[in-house]
């Protein structure tokens, strides 16, 4: 009997440890492949990161970086014992030309280990890198990082107490949470609370007067941008005017398109900071 017993602990004990290398080798709970891509053959999830809003450096044609935001997604993938990993430049190719099927293109290759890779499919733009270098040139590991470009839903606004403190400071305060359609001037609807607390403003300070200033950024003609800057300083004067019933001799309104940058136009994340509205006292 006690024999037996001892086979059957043997038994168990083996089942616990092969259950728990195979256990060991499925995805990470939590984690699923980007809808953009499938996997090499043989690999699971390791670990994983998703985020609504984050930014990543990648590569452009030039191999020069570039700051790219959006919906942030990154997988690390872990070839499954017992199964030969593939070579690093196999793993790259496999990633080029799978997306170049779907209409992307290869935008910089850095050795045989690394890719940047590129996908814009209606108004989405998903920037993709690739390391397969990631346990060095043996590919048990490789990495990949994807960005779904976009601009951060705004949350959090500046409030009237605060645009005031700054016209007060400084005699002019930035206003981030005005949106615009791409190439328009029409108004988005998730402006309303930053355009509101505007309005606070002005209805809690009856003397103040203001410009109103659009900014671009330096991307486009500028004769074309100060015009476009212009029609969305606008666009926020006549919301505030019939809206919110501002007197019309309060507001001026003027566009300086990319003539007053706060941050560089190297980077889409400077891009995105010059691109705002100004409030001037006058």
């Amino acid at each position: 009997m006690k024999k037996m017993a001892r086979i059957m602990l043997l038994i168990g004990f083996f089942v616990f440890a092969v259950s728990s290398v195979a256990f060991a080798q499925t995805d990470k709970p939590g984690c699923k492949d980007h809808p953009l891509f499938t996997r090499m053959e043989n690999f699971y999830i390791g670990n994983c990161e998703e985020r609504r809003f984050d930014a990543f450096n990648f590569l452009d044609e030039k191999g020069k970086k570039i700051t790219v935001e959006g919906k942030y997604y990154w997988a690390e993938y872990r070839i499954r014992k017992g199964f030969t990993p593939p070579s690093g430049l196999e793993v790259i190719r496999n990633f080029e030309n799978a997306i170049r099927k779907i209409g992307g293109k290869k935008v910089y290759q850095d050795g045989n280990y690394h890719i940047y890779l590129k996908l814009t499919q209606s108004d989405k733009t998903f920037w993709v890198y690739v390391d397969s270098w990631a346990s060095g040139a043996k590919g048990e590991n490789y990495r990949i990082t994807i960005v779904e470009k976009a601009e951060m839903v705004q949350e959090v606004v500046a409030d009237a107490k605060s645009l005031m403190s700054d016209i007060q400071t400084k005699g002019s305060a930035s206003v981030y949470g005005i949106y615009f359609d791409f190439d328009k001037a029409d108004i988005k609807p998730e402006s309303e609370p930053a355009i509101k607390e505007i309005a606070k403003l002005l209805q809690e300070n009856k003397g103040l007067k203001l410009y109103v200033v659009g900014h671009t950024d330096n991307v486009g003609n500028l004769d074309y941008n100060m015009k476009l800057s212009k029609a969305r300083a606008d666009a926020v004067v006549k919301e505030l005017t019939t809206k919110y019933k501002i007197s019309s001799d309060r507001l001026k309104a003027f566009g300086v398109a990319s003539l007053a940058p706060v941050a560089s136009n190297d980077t889409e994340e400077g891009r995105a900071k010059n691109r705002r509205v100004e409030l001037v006292k006058q």
